[in-house]
């Protein structure tokens, strides 16, 4: 029994903060961030992590054909969980109205949605499960300094799921591999995003550390590893691949990855430059619109490969099964948004520049 890719769906908020309203509050310019990452824009979303979650599943089990209640395990990967007792599944798992299903959420930063795929095939090839919901979703920019330019043009809200299932077709995963290095873990974290009670205000902005040239030196050779290992447990080389679904962090280690494997830039699908860096949901999302856009056929090869805090890595070769349209279209939708990207962020910039002007 194989675990098969048979629904899939997006979850994006409609809030577009886009590199020409970053010139307006930060020394930068559209020229200068696309250049550098690829990205134009990116997402804020004005409701929860679990909203953006719970939305992405629905769409997906519809595309699959499936009842909103009708699975046996959902697995939610995720760093920016709107809560963590009870998980953050368990309450996407209630709201799509399911009382019996095991739940969990996974936390490895940008590779979550491939842990959680991996996590999924061995549920379901060892009898556990039949029927998974794997589901990618960040809300990041809720942690992110608007004073740091690093690191608050890259990150995006925004949520992206698939359905598993058995299958006897020969389609599903054909190998995996997962990996951590926690050596070079501090060039990416967020030290101070631990227990905090609920009703205390944070007094200072989180502290994120971002090392972008140490992350990106680990980043190309990581990705392209875990690549070549699911590649190898899988019986396949990257010329028998039809298409790369790689994570969507930046477009130079995009590129830098696909000359290292190497593969057809034409056999590489990105949208970063409309998301940014939505970590764990940036695979499901990708793949959601690669599916859209015609560019996955029954029975192609699909690879993903991704590198997150941690610092993780992960990837995951995919045959694809006989349907590419949705059999269903769901009827969920996000509670309605009336602010603007600029007016979502605002009140956490005006504090974020109260506390660096008083020098703190």
């Amino acid at each position: 029994m194989g675990a098969v890719i048979t629904g899939w769906g997006k979850c994006v908020p409609p809030a577009v903060l886009g590199n020409d309203v970053l010139e307006t509050f930060m020394d930068t310019s559209d020229e200068w961030v696309a250049t550098r990452t690829g990205i134009r824009e990116r997402r804020i979303s004005h409701v929860g992590m679990v909203e953006l979650s719970t939305v992405a599943a629905a769409r997906a089990l519809a595309a699959a054909g499936v009842a909103e209640d009708d699975f046996d395990c959902l697995i939610l990967a995720t760093a920016s969980a709107d809560l963590h007792i009870p998980n953050a599944a368990s309450r996407v798992q209630l709201a799509l109205g399911n009382r019996g299903a095991a739940a969990l959420d996974t936390n490895v930063g940008c590779c979550g949605f491939v842990y959680g795929l991996a996590m999924a095939n061995g549920l379901i090839e060892s009898g556990v499960h039949s029927r998974v919901v794997v589901i990618g979703a960040e809300r990041l920019t809720t942690i992110l300094d608007w004073t740091q330019r690093d690191s608050a043009i890259l990150f995006g809200d925004g949520a992206g799921a698939v359905v598993v299932e058995a299958g006897s077709s020969g389609a599903g995963v054909l190998g995996a591999f997962l990996a951590c290095d926690p050596v070079p873990g501090e060039s990416l974290m967020v030290a101070d995003l631990g227990n905090t009670p609920a009703h205390q205000r944070r007094s200072s902005p989180y502290n994120l550390s971002f090392d972008g040239r140490e992350v990106f030196r680990h980043a190309v050779p990581g990705m392209v590893k875990a690549s070549h290992q699911a590649l190898a447990r899988s019986g396949l080389s990257i010329a028998d691949i039809d298409l790369l679904v790689p994570h969507q962090a930046n477009l130079r280690i995009v590129e830098a990855v696909g000359k290292k494997l190497p593969i057809d830039s034409a056999k590489v699908f990105t949208n970063l430059q409309r998301y940014g860096n939505t970590s764990a949901a940036s695979i499901p999302l990708a793949l959601t619109e690669a599916l859209e856009a015609g560019r996955v056929a029954p029975g192609d090869r699909l690879l993903f490969t991704a590198f997150g805090a941690g610092l993780t890595s992960a990837a995951a070769v995919v045959r694809w099964g006989e349907r590419t349209e949705r059999v269903a279209d769901s009827g969920r939708e996000l509670h309605p948004c009336t602010l603007s990207a600029m007016e979502l962020v605002a009140p956490a910039l005006k504090f974020q520049r109260q506390w660096h002007q008083n020098g703190q």
